[in-house]
């Protein structure tokens, strides 16, 4: 009598009972099961990253960081009897600022749909909240290389982008000197691609101190229509545009054969991979990776020190508290049942910190650089 009353006044009064929990998807599988399958998978999904963001990218959590700047004091002829000058010691240094914000996707697991989906359909939700989180990271890191304007956070401290004629000056290299005027958003000057733009890239990463010397690698990112001309190039060869090549463009190791008449290699292929991406080829240096992703028309050049290594030039921000950091999936309202109404949270800003580690090229006949629409930074 107590069971039957309970049901009736459950369902005149709309409370739920028991029966209207949905344990197990239609084929099965407990749905408490689920979500701790889901949880594991984005803990490690936590901890690797896509490996071309992973090289691009350093991991921060500070809103604001101070970053100083070499004090140039210089050693002096000792004198028998004199006293050695003192290090000036004082703090001159820029602060350098991250955004931050939350994103968050619905996957709409409602108890009706967990009543009626299968395994596959569910894995599949889960699946496809994973590659929107890539998706995002992806956007923001090169929404932030690709957008010549500085921003600013919400302490009101900038967040730069690479150096873009806004008056800072860049510290001197080796006795190279810079002015307020130093841009890294080139245009080429010309409809079509020439060795002059990508040798252009190079050396405007590599005279702020960055190369194999200095123990960084520099990569050229490109869409397909511009590795296609950039496999044509040879030493001391006419291109594009009147252009004579410095240097052959080298195909990687797992690249279609080519046959070079009279031509030997000096030194070693590229690798057909690096770091789990794979490459096209190298051009003076310059590692050439084929990226779907660029959009035609431009160049992403950047010099990695290796995975989250702090030359890296984008700082990827997330929460102080550990606890809210990465890809999380937040439990439903329901409790013991967390996968009904649960939905995917990431918190997330990007800025860049070395803003002579990355130059990006826009491949057009005239006028001033304009970021492709693709990559918005915010």
């Amino acid at each position: 009598m107590e069971n039957m009353i309970r049901d009736i006044v459950g369902a005149d009064r709309g409370f739920n009972v028991a029966a209207d929990l949905v344990t197990q998807t239609i084929d099965g599988i407990d749905i408490n099961d689920l979500w701790a399958e889901y949880q594991e998978a984005i803990s490690i999904w936590n901890q690797g990253r896509s490996a071309l963001v992973s090289f691009l990218t350093f991991p921060v959590t500070a809103l604001n960081e101070f970053i100083t700047n070499a004090s140039g004091d210089d050693f002096e002829k000792a004198s028998e009897f004199g006293v050695p000058k003192a290090i000036r010691g004082q703090v001159d240094g820029t602060f350098y600022g991250y955004d931050f914000d939350w994103y968050d996707l619905a996957a709409r697991f409602t108890w009706q749909f967990l009543a009626d989906a299968s395994r596959d359909r569910v894995d599949a939700i889960h699946a496809a909240a994973l590659e929107a989180d890539n998706r995002l990271v992806f956007r923001k890191v090169l929404g932030a290389l690709f957008s010549n304007v500085n921003r600013t956070n919400d302490e009101g401290v900038p967040v730069y982008a690479l150096y873009n004629a806004d008056g800072m000056v860049p510290p001197e290299v080796k006795g190279k000197t810079f002015d307020g005027s130093h841009n890294h958003y080139l245009v080429s000057g010309a409809s079509g691609l020439d060795s002059g733009d990508v040798e252009a890239l190079i050396g405007t990463i590599a005279e702020h101190g960055y190369g194999p010397t200095e123990g960084s690698q520099i990569v050229i990112l490109a869409n397909k229509q511009e590795v296609d001309r950039i496999r044509t190039w040879r030493a001391n060869t006419e291109n594009a545009n009147s252009a004579i090549a410095l240097y052959d463009f080298i195909p990687a190791s797992g690249q279609p054969t080519l046959i070079l008449p009279s031509q030997g290699l000096l030194g070693d292929l590229p690798p057909s991979t690096w770091n789990g991406m794979t490459v096209t080829g190298s051009y003076g240096g310059a590692l050439i990776i084929e990226e779907a992703y660029i959009p035609a028309g431009y160049l992403v050049a950047f010099a990695t020190g290796g995975a989250a290594a702090l030359g890296n030039p984008v700082g990827i921000r997330e929460h102080a508290n550990p606890a809210m950091r990465g890809l999380r999936l937040i439990n439903g309202e329901r409790a013991g049942f967390p996968l009904i109404n649960a939905y995917y949270q990431r918190g997330i800003g990007t800025g860049i910190r070395q803003r002579g580690a990355a130059a990006i090229m826009q491949v057009k006949a005239s006028g001033s650089y304009a970021p492709p629409t693709q990559y918005p930074v915010v």
